[in-house]
């Protein structure tokens, strides 16, 4: 059995790693809440499932296995495999972020939502996986894979939990930090999973490139993506109180950062509305008999 190396830049990529996915649990978070709040939502929940999926999971997972290694071999990587798992990552997000941002029953939509993501996160790194080529043969422990699912789905569950309850920036920081720990603990159990055997035929492996190679343009797209989100949602939070305020000026009421003003009039306290007119001759036709008596 070959020896296998998660760390073998130190505590680097696995710091790195977490850092990617508070960074993008955070946008997430941020645009869910504008989601919610949205009569369009459909554009929001896009820009979370690709921070989520793309930066949050996808690329934290790469980024810690940059620190990956295999005593005796050099590891390469499959690139459209890769990019695919990068595409399911972010559709198994945006699936439960849809399903749990418009369903009307959190009691259904939740756990259901919580399955498809979590399953679909599995499937990503698995894929990854199995994109990486080392002139290996890899084997699985099938309880540490049941258990990295099992972390995977119960992640993803309160991930979406948190999507739909977390308000205000302190709230989503520690929202984020949870989450960050949970995408990471079930990407080191998936890993943990893992062995190395030395093939009867060992050779260098051949194809696909090498982690410097698929770092280089993943560090300019995913930089670009995450700075395009950061003023996208900072303009959001920017222009929320503005709207409020211009609304307040206008006699008008802003719902929620979601653009849809109300008059004044349909909010504040109606008067009591006029007794009809047949009470009034009720009234005075008692008057008139009370009188004769």
């Amino acid at each position: 059995m070959l020896e296998l190396d998660h760390f073998s830049h130190g505590w680097v990529t696995p710091v790195l790693a977490y850092v990617m996915s508070v960074i993008g649990s955070v946008l997430a978070l941020r645009c869910a809440t504008h989601a919610r709040a949205s009569r369009w939502p459909g554009g929001w929940l896009i820009a979370a499932a690709v921070s989520l999926g793309g930066a949050g999971i996808w690329v934290m997972h790469f980024t810690a296995m940059l620190g990956f290694s295999i005593h005796g071999t050099t590891i390469r990587y499959n690139v459209p495999m890769t990019l695919l798992s990068a595409a399911i990552a972010i559709v198994v997000v945006w699936a439960g972020l849809s399903i749990v941002v418009r369903g009307h029953r959190e009691v259904i939509a939740l756990p259901l939502g919580g399955m498809i993501t979590g399953f679909g996160v599995a499937a990503m790194h698995y894929l990854g996986m199995h994109a990486m080529n080392a002139g290996a043969h890899i084997e699985y422990s099938t309880g540490l894979v049941a258990l990295s699912l099992l972390i995977a789905v119960v992640a993803a569950t309160a991930a979406l939990w948190f999507v739909l309850h977390v308000r205000g920036f302190s709230a989503t920081i520690g929202a984020a930090l949870i989450m960050g720990l949970a995408v990471c603990g079930m990407h080191y159990t998936g890993m943990a999973s893992m062995t190395a055997h030395r093939m009867d035929t060992m050779s260098e492996p051949t194809g696909g490139v090498d982690s410097v190679q698929l770092l280089t343009p993943l560090i300019m797209v995913v930089t670009l993506v995450t700075i395009m989100l950061v003023v996208l949602v900072g303009l959001a939070e920017v222009d929320g109180p503005s709207r409020r305020d211009d609304a307040d000026d206008t006699g008008d009421l802003d719902l929620a950062d979601s653009g849809r003003a109300w008059p004044r009039a349909y909010t504040e306290e109606s008067p009591a509305p006029a007794q009809p007119a047949a009470s009034f001759s009720l009234q005075a036709m008692s008057k008139r008999q009370s009188s004769r008596r």
